[in-house]
C-alpha cells in the first residue's frame, strides 16, 4: 500500500463494523488444561459472533457454539442487558461472552439475559437459568465448575451447574427497595472499568459480593422522545451522581453458598461511607481483598480482611498530588507477598510486596510504563507484563526477573501486542498488529517468542480493495517545547503538495491514546474517506492523554480544555509551517470528549480552527459524573473557578467559525442536556450553530441507517464550509 495510492472508499463504507481488518478473534482463553485455545469470532466478518476452539496439537479450528437462532440481537435484549453494552462499548451480539471453570471442561455461556452451559466442548448446549421477565445478570462459574452464581431482581442467586437443583437465593433484602446486591453500580461500569459486583472464593464454598445503595441520588429522567410509545414505555429513570453531588453508598459483604437464608458477614470498609469501592480480589490463603478509593482519588488503601469476621488490616496507601489511577495489577503469591502496580514514581511500575504489604523490591523503572501485568512464574522466578519501554507509540511483552534484573523484550515485532498467557506459563497468544499490519493471532513460545501456531491470519478482503493506506507517524514540539506524537492521512498525489484544508480528528482525554503504531488508526475510516476527499486529516495527542506518564496526564488537573487546545493549535501551527495545512480552512471533529474538545478548540482558538463538528460534547463539567470529573477537576464546590472556565459556555462570545453539535436523545452517559445548555448559550449570545439529532441513539450511534446518515451530514458540512 503506497502513501500515494489513489482510494476507492464509498460514504456507506465508513460506518460500517467491524472496520476493514477487526473482525478478528476476542475474548481469548485457554481450557483449564491448555489443551484447547478459545474465541469468539464472526467467520462472516459481521458483528454477529460465535465461539470457536483452536487445537494446538492438531492446527484444527472448530465451531464449539453458534446459537441457532443467531443469539443476542439489540432488538431481544432487556434495558439492563442494553445499558451494560453501553458501559461495555460492546458493540457484538450473538456470543457476546463465555468462561470456562478454572477446574474441569464446563463452559458457561449467557444469551439474552438466559444461562448456558456446555459440560465440555462438543457437548450438548444446556439452558440452565431462564431469565424470563427479570435477566440472570453476570453469571459466574464457580473456580471448580459446580455452581454458577448470578444476579437477577438485584439479588444474588446460586445454581447447581449441572441442573440438579433450582436456584438459590443468597441475598434477600435489595429487591423493591432500590438497592442492588451482586451489582456494580453505574460509576464502577462506566469509569472504574469494573462492570462485577460479586467474586467467588478460591474454594467455591462463599462470595464476595457488594450492595448498593443509589435511593438517595435524585432520579434524572430520560424521555423517549421519538418513541411511538406513551407512559413508562417512552421514557427511563436513572439515578445519575452528578460531580459534587451524592454518590452511591457501598458495602462488601460476604455470604456462604451452603445452606440457605445465612446472613452476610460486612467487611470493614472505614467510617468514611464516601468511597469508592474500586477493585475486590480473593487472596490464596482465604482472605479478602479490597482496593477502597477516597473521593478526591488522591488515596487508595490496598486492605485485606478476614471474611469470618470483617476485621481489616491495611497492607498499603498509595497517595498522589496529581490522582491515583486505577489498575488490574494485583496479583497475589505462594507466599502470602504480591506483585503490584504504582505510579509512584510518575511512569506506572511493578514492585515486590511482601505479605505485610512491605515493599521488598521494585521490579520495572524508567520514563516509560507498564501497561498490563500477563503472569507470574514463581516457580522459575519471573513476571511477564506488557508495556511501553520501546516507546510510547509501541506494546510489547517483556519478562523480568521476581529477584530484580533487566526485562527482556520477547515480541519483536513492531506495532501492539495484546497477549494471554497458558496457564502452564510456557506459551502465549499473540494479537499482532501495526500501522501496515492488520491483526494476526498467534500462538508463541514464552521462552524467545518463537512462533508455535498460527491462529488466525486471515486477510480481509476489504482491507486491498480500499486500498488503506497508513497514517505518517510524526513527533513535533509543543510551544512550551513537550514532544506531542501525531499521525498524518495525507491526500494522495491527485490533489497536489499542499497545503490542503486540513480537519484535526481529536480526542484528547485522559486514558485514551490516539497516536500508536496500531492498525486501528489505519482503519480510521472516516479519516481516510475525508483523505480521499482531498482534506488532509490530522490526529495528535496532546498532554493529558495517556501513556505517557502522570505528569503528561496531569498537566490538565482542575482545569480542562485549555493545554490540550493550546497543543491541538500547536499542531496545526506545526502543520502550516510544513507547507501542509491551509490555516484559512482547519476545522476539527470528536466525540465525548472529542466533542468537547471540537467546541473548545472553536472557542478558545478561534484564529486557528473555522469549523467544528463536535458528537455528544461535554459542555460543562458540572453536568458529569462523580468520579471520572472529580478526578480531574475536584469538585465544582471546591473549584468553582476551575469549572467555569473549563465550560464551553464560558468560552461561547469568542467562537467565530461554524459549528455541528451532534447528539443522540437518550443518551445515558453524556446527556442531551450538555448540548441544550450549550445551545442556550449560543442563542444569547447570537451564535449561530447546526443540530444534528438522533432520537434514538445513546452515547455510542449504533443503527447503521443512523450512522451512514450522520456521515453524509457531516461529509457535506466539511465539503461547504472548508
Amino acid at each position: 500500500m503506497r502513501a500515494d495510492a489513489q482510494t476507492t472508499i464509498a460514504l456507506e463504507d465508513v460506518p460500517r463494523y467491524p472496520t476493514p481488518g477487526m473482525a478478528i478473534p476476542g475474548a481469548i482463553d485457554f481450557s483449564p488444561d491448555d489443551a484447547l485455545i478459545t474465541f469468539l469470532l464472526s467467520p462472516d466478518r459481521t458483528l454477529t459472533r460465535q465461539l470457536y476452539a483452536f487445537d494446538p496439537a492438531t492446527g484444527e479450528r472448530r465451531l464449539l457454539l453458534a446459537p441457532a437462532d443467531g443469539g443476542a440481537t439489540e432488538q431481544n435484549l432487556s434495558l439492563e442487558e442494553k445499558l451494560r453494552r453501553e458501559r461495555a462499548r460492546q458493540l457484538e451480539v450473538g456470543v457476546t461472552s463465555y468462561s470456562w471453570a478454572q477446574h474441569g471442561q464446563r463452559i458457561l455461556v449467557p444469551l439474552r439475559g438466559d444461562i448456558y452451559v456446555q459440560d465440555g466442548p462438543g457437548a450438548q448446549l444446556r439452558l440452565l437459568v431462564a431469565g424470563g421477565g427479570a435477566p440472570a445478570i453476570s453469571p459466574v462459574l464457580s473456580p471448580d465448575g459446580a455452581l454458577v452464581a448470578y444476579v437477577q431482581d438485584s439479588e444474588l442467586y446460586v445454581v447447581p451447574a449441572d441442573g440438579s437443583a433450582a436456584p438459590r437465593q443468597l441475598t434477600h433484602d435489595a429487591r423493591g427497595t432500590g438497592k442492588t446486591n451482586g451489582l456494580a453500580e453505574y460509576a464502577a461500569q462506566e469509569e472504574m472499568h469494573r462492570s462485577m459486583g460479586f467474586w467467588w472464593s478460591p474454594d467455591s464454598r462463599s462470595i464476595a459480593f457488594e450492595q448498593v445503595d443509589e435511593t438517595h441520588i435524585p432520579v434524572y429522567r430520560i424521555v423517549h422522545q421519538g418513541s411511538d410509545a406513551v407512559g413508562q414505555g417512552a421514557q427511563e429513570d436513572h439515578r445519575y451522581p452528578f460531580a459534587g453531588q451524592p454518590n452511591a453508598r457501598v458495602r462488601l459483604g460476604v455470604v456462604p453458598v451452603s445452606g440457605a437464608g445465612a446472613e452476610p458477614v460486612w467487611m470493614d470498609l472505614g467510617g468514611d461511607d464516601d468511597i469508592y469501592l474500586a477493585r475486590v480480589r480473593w487472596f490464596r490463603d482465604g482472605s479478602l481483598s479490597a482496593q477502597i478509593q477516597n473521593r478526591a482519588q488522591s488515596q487508595l488503601d490496598l486492605a485485606q480482611f478476614d471474611p469470618d469476621s470483617g476485621e481489616r488490616r491495611d497492607l498499603l496507601r498509595e497517595t498522589s498530588d496529581v490522582w491515583v489511577n486505577l489498575h488490574d495489577m494485583l496479583k497475589p503469591l505462594k507466599d502470602g507477598g504480591f506483585v503490584w502496580a504504582s505510579e509512584r514514581s510518575g511512569f506506572q511500575h511493578l514492585y515486590l510486596c511482601a505479605a505485610d504489604g512491605r515493599l521488598t523490591r521494585q521490579l520495572t523503572s524508567g520514563d516509560w510504563m507498564v501497561t498490563s501485568l500477563a503472569g507470574v512464574d514463581e516457580a522459575r522466578g519471573l513476571v511477564y507484563f506488557t508495556g511501553t519501554r520501546d516507546g510510547p507509540t509501541e506494546t510489547h511483552l517483556y519478562v523480568a526477573p521476581l529477584a530484580g534484573g533487566e526485562p527482556r523484550r520477547i515480541t519483536q515485532a513492531p506495532g501492539r501486542h495484546q497477549v494471554v498467557l497458558d496457564n502452564a506459563l510456557r506459551r502465549f497468544v499473540d494479537t499482532h498488529d501495526a500501522l501496515d499490519a492488520p491483526p494476526t493471532v498467534a500462538l508463541r513460545s514464552l521462552d524467545d517468542g518463537a512462533l508455535i501456531a498460527t491462529i488466525f491470519d486471515e486477510r480481509d478482503p476489504r482491507v486491498d480493495a480500499l486500498n488503506l493506506a497508513p497514517p505518517e507517524l510524526v513527533t513535533l514540539a509543543s510551544r512550551d517545547g513537550v514532544p506531542l506524537h501525531g499521525a498524518l492521512f495525507r491526500p494522495d498525489a491527485r490533489f497536489g503538495a499542499g497545503p490542503f484544508p486540513t480537519i484535526v480528528y481529536v480526542y484528547g482525554g485522559p486514558h485514551v491514546q490516539l497516536v500508536a503504531n496500531s492498525w486501528p488508526l489505519t482503519a480510521n475510516m472516516r479519516a481516510q474517506y475525508l483523505r480521499s476527499l482531498g482534506f488532509l486529516v490530522f490526529v495528535l495527542d496532546n498532554r493529558g492523554s495517556a501513556r505517557r506518564g502522570l505528569a503528561f496526564e496531569g498537566a490538565i488537573r482542575h482545569h480542562m480544555g485549555d493545554v490540550e487546545v493550546r497543543d491541538q493549535a500547536d499542531g496545526v501551527a506545526w502543520l502550516v509551517a510544513q507547507g501542509l495545512a491551509d490555516p484559512a480552512r482547519v476545522g476539527v471533529y470528536g466525540w465525548s470528549y472529542g466533542g468537547y474538545m471540537a467546541c473548545m478548540c472553536l472557542a478558545r482558538a478561534p484564529e486557528t480552527f473555522k469549523l467544528a463538528v463536535a458528537g455528544a460534547p461535554v459542555t460543562h463539567w458540572d453536568g458529569y459524573d462523580t468520579h471520572y470529573t472529580e478526578r480531574y477537576m475536584g469538585t465544582p464546590q471546591h473549584n468553582p473557578a476551575g469549572y467555569a472556565a473549563s465550560s464551553v459556555m464560558h468560552h461561547v462570545g469568542n467562537i467565530r467559525g461554524k459549528l455541528m453539535l451532534v447528539h443522540g436523545l437518550i443518551d445515558e452517559n453524556v446527556h442531551f442536556r450538555h448540548t441544550a445548555r450549550l445551545i442556550g448559550a449560543l442563542v444569547r449570545a447570537r451564535k449561530p450553530y447546526d443540530l444534528l439529532l438522533f432520537p434514538d441513539e445513546r452515547h455510542s450511534p449504533r443503527a447503521l441507517a443512523d450512522r451512514i446518515y450522520m456521515e453524509e451530514r457531516i461529509v457535506e458540512y466539511f465539503l461547504q464550509y472548508l
